[in-house]
């Protein structure tokens, strides 16, 4: 399916309206799994041409990402990834691991950037960073496109290695995402020290359920945990 081709299209209006020379687009990936740790990565791309064919991770065969994202590693002008567990994920909720494996990688850049492009609609960052948020950024933008392919691909190596120990899961295929070889590992030998002990699929597996992490809050609320699936896909 053709796609427009990513631009610095947002990165020149900030640099024109804030004053910022040193841009990075950041991305994440591993919201909606049941298992793994959320990973964001940082790209500072300058405003060069992008290789041929970068776009959303999603929109990209395998074999097309992990040639990418060995492309990416020497293009762009650094790069940095952060993670967050998932015991901090189970501590923390979404929201907030998302915050800490961003600044995780953003602190990890050799340069401080001036300003952030983050992916989506939501300002998980917040201050003090200066963040522009683009809906489907990972496609319009060109840092943060290059973020996506990189964080796809060291996440789906991650998973990889983790599910070595634990073939049933097939964490090689799914990345710890829903999957019916993975829904029917869990309901036979329920989860593996890599999961997600808060996630609502826990709720479906009634031999498993007393493993089930329930957070509280000093406020009484029970903030939303973004992404979360339980058995029914």
């Amino acid at each position: 399916m053709p796609y427009e081709p990513p631009t610095h299209t947002v990165e020149r209006s900030l640099r024109a309206t804030t004053g910022a020379k040193t841009v990075a687009g950041v991305d994440e990936v591993g919201r909606g799994a049941w298992a793994g740790p959320v990973t964001v990565c940082a790209a500072i791309t300058g405003l060069r041409r992008p290789p041929q064919g970068l776009t959303d991770s999603k929109l990209l065969t395998v074999k097309r990402r992990t040639e990418l994202a060995e492309t990416l590693r020497t293009w762009v002008t650094s790069y940095a990834l952060g993670h967050a567990s998932p015991e901090e994920i189970d501590d923390l909720g979404m929201t907030a691991a998302l915050r800490l494996a961003a600044v995780r990688a953003l602190d990890a850049l050799p340069v401080r950037p001036d300003a952030v492009i983050l992916d989506g609609k939501h300002n998980y960052l917040g201050s003090p960073w200066q963040v522009r948020t683009v809906i489907k950024g990972d496609q319009s933008c060109v840092a943060v496109a290059a973020a996506s392919v990189i964080a796809k691909v060291q996440r789906d190596k991650m998973m990889a290695e983790l599910g070595i120990d634990h073939a049933d899961f097939g964490f090689a295929d799914n990345a710890g995402y829903p999957s019916p070889v993975h829904k029917a590992a869990l309901e036979v030998r329920g989860p593996t020290p890599y999961h997600r002990l808060s996630w609502a699929y826990l709720d479906a597996l009634p031999q498993w359920r007393h493993l089930k992490k329930v957070r509280t809050w000093t406020d009484g609320r029970v903030p939303e945990i973004e992404g979360q699936l339980g058995f029914d896909f």
